[in-house]
Formats: C-alpha cells, structure tokens, sequence
C-alpha cells in the first residue's frame, strides 16, 4: 500500500483516523460530530465545517454502528447509507474538503492484505471470526487509490486516506 506523509488528508478526501495526534491535528475533541449527526446532514450539508479552519468534518461511531449489527448487514449499510454520505459529501463540497471518521480501535480493526491491498475491517465479538470487505465496499475494486497515511518517518500508520470515493 503506498504510503502519504502530506498533509493532504487534512483538508481532503476521506479518511479512517486512529491515532489520537493525527486527529488532534484537525479537530479539538468538542468539535467531533456523531455518525447520527453526520448522517443527518447528507442533503443539507452545513457550508462552514467545524474543523481544520473550515475544511474538514470529523466523525465518530461508525465503529459502534458496525459492531452492533451482524456482519453482512453492517457490510450492506456501510455500502448503501455511509458510502451514500461520502459520496454526498465529496459532491458538496466538490473535493475541497476532508471528511475523517475516528475509529480509536482502527488500528487493530482495519487490516491490510499485504500482497493485494485489501482492506478488511475486523468485526467484535460474537462475530470477530468475521471481517468486512471494507475496501470492496467502499471504493470497489480500486485497492491502489488508498494510502496510509504517515506522521513520522519510522512510526505506523496512523490512518488511511482515499481522494475520491467513485
């Protein structure tokens, strides 16, 4: 998976955030929206986004929504309801702006196929012998599209970043 040390990510495209400095790079906690509240603005999106002077919206709970649900009906709702938001979103605001779902528990959750670029989420008991296609779902079969991205040269990821969800 191609690896992004810009800070590109902060002001576009869509992104899965686990590290609490890389959030902390964009929002201040207060200004973090629920998955709800974020859902509820697909057709009236507000034109001043809380974060990052303007140009980003970040959300949490879309961990709690998929882990709440069995396993193919979290991969149905994320294939219909959030990519439908993400998508809305990126019309909106024509690409010039970032949307960031937080995910504390990203880090083990969300894992890469090394050879293919796959990227599967890993669902909770009682189901965590089950994963989602989170990458098929999403962006399809365009495994190249996302990065991880990078804060530090020798440290991890710290989330995954895709431009343009088609």
């Amino acid at each position: 998976m191609r690896q992004l040390r810009d800070s590109v990510w902060q002001r576009r495209g869509v992104s899965w955030l686990w590290d609490a400095e890389a959030r902390a790079q964009v929002c201040q906690p207060s200004e973090i929206l629920s998955l709800r509240q974020c859902l509820g603005m697909v057709s009236q999106w507000p034109d001043n986004l809380p974060s990052n002077e303007g140009n980003a919206l970040v959300v949490a709970g879309l961990d709690g929504v998929l882990d709440l649900q069995l396993p193919t009906d979290a991969e149905n709702w994320l294939g219909s309801c959030v990519k439908d938001a993400i998508l809305s979103f990126q019309a909106f605001y024509e690409g010039q702006a970032a949307l960031l779902f937080w995910l504390p528990s990203g880090a083990s959750r969300l894992t890469t196929n090394s050879a293919t670029d796959a990227v599967s989420w890993r669902c909770a008991p009682p189901n965590a012998h089950e994963s989602l296609d989170f990458g098929r779902v999403l962006w399809g079969a365009a495994h190249e599209y996302p990065q991880e991205i990078l804060l530090h040269a020798r440290a991890g990821p710290v989330g995954l970043f895709h431009l343009r969800i088609t």
